[in-house]
This record gives C-alpha cells, sequence and structure tokens, in this order.
C-alpha cells in the first residue's frame, strides 16, 4: 500500500511540475536586455553570422561561402576560388554586420517602448516596420552571397559540398535514409 501511494505522489508531484514549467514558457526570459532577443542571437547578429536566414539557399543546393571556406580543401578549391569565395564572404560580413548592428538597435527600441510604456499603436507599426525592412535586408545580404558562391563552384564541388554537408549521400540520394 506504501508502494502504491509514494508512486502515486512522485506521479502527483511529475504531472505538477510539468504543468508549471508549460504555464511558464517565458520564466526568466524577463531578465533578458532585449526580451525578443537570446544573448547568441545578439552576438551573431552583432558578428554577421547567418542564423539560418539563408537555409533556403543552403538546402536547395547554394553554398555559402563561409561554409565552403572551411571545407575547402575538402572541396579541392583552387587558389583563384578560394580568393573568390574568401572575397564574398568579407563582402557578406561587411554588409552583414551593420544590417545586423541596426537590427538590435531597432529590437533594443522596441523593447524599451514596451517597458517605459509608452508604446502607441504608430509607435509600434513604425517599429515593425523598420525591423521587418532590416531584416529583409539582413536575410537577402545572406542569401545574395550564396547565390554567387554557387556560380562559382563546378558540378563535382558542389556534389562533393551536399555530401560533406549531409545533404547529399555519395550514391546521389538525398537527405538521412529511413530504415523500415
Amino acid at each position: 500500500m506504501r508502494r502504491i501511494l509514494l508512486i502515486t505522489a512522485t506521479l502527483v508531484v511529475m504531472c505538477n511540475a510539468a504543468g508549471a514549467q508549460s504555464s511558464q514558457p517565458y520564466a526568466g526570459l524577463e531578465q533578458r536586455p532585449i526580451k525578443a532577443l537570446s544573448q547568441q542571437q545578439i552576438d551573431d547578429l552583432k558578428a554577421g553570422r547567418g542564423m539560418g536566414l539563408a537555409l533556403a539557399a543552403e538546402l536547395n543546393g547554394y553554398p555559402g561561402p563561409s561554409h565552403v571556406l572551411e571545407l575547402g580543401d575538402r572541396l579541392d578549391l583552387t587558389p583563384d576560388q578560394r580568393i573568390q569565395v574568401q572575397r564574398l564572404f568579407d563582402a557578406m560580413k561587411q554588409e552583414a554586420v551593420p544590417l545586423g548592428n541596426r537590427l538590435v538597435e531597432q529590437e533594443t527600441e522596441l523593447d524599451r517602448l514596451f517597458s517605459a510604456r509608452v508604446v502607441t499603436s504608430d509607435s509600434l507599426k513604425a517599429a515593425l516596420v523598420a525591423i521587418s525592412e532590416t531584416q529583409a535586408l539582413l536575410r537577402e545580404s545572406h542569401l545574395k552571397y550564396h547565390l554567387s558562391t554557387a556560380a562559382l563552384l563546378d558540378p563535382g564541388q558542389m556534389q562533393r559540398y551536399a555530401e560533406l554537408r549531409g545533404y547529399q549521400h555519395p550514391d546521389g540520394s538525398k537527405g538521412h535514409k529511413h530504415h523500415h
């Protein structure tokens, strides 16, 4: 009997803990300097990292300059290709870093409007339009360099890139195989 009561009590505690977690999914996030962005996101934006913004290109066969440089030896890049891809990467960073900084500033301002309780329908709309324009420019800055990078690689390098990144197997099949 004690065993049944102990098991029942344990299950009740576990259910209550699970319920408390699901009803408080944002607990702790109120301490963030910018509520809508994690510190990792802020750091990525300020450093010009992709943050998945170019997945439409990456996962459809348009490699990014950063990953091509990382895999340069395994892709047998020529010295000229390496120089050209490095130029693309540098240009992308030169565009993405200021845009990332601008986005962080805009998110900071949106957060300030709410925290100071001075947000209005008009100020909200203006802040969101500015944020969405910057997000679009940032995404474009990453996507267009994937397009340019793909143009520098030959079909064999493109195939090898897909294999190295896990998007395609050497036998030509795509993705991870599922065994039934």
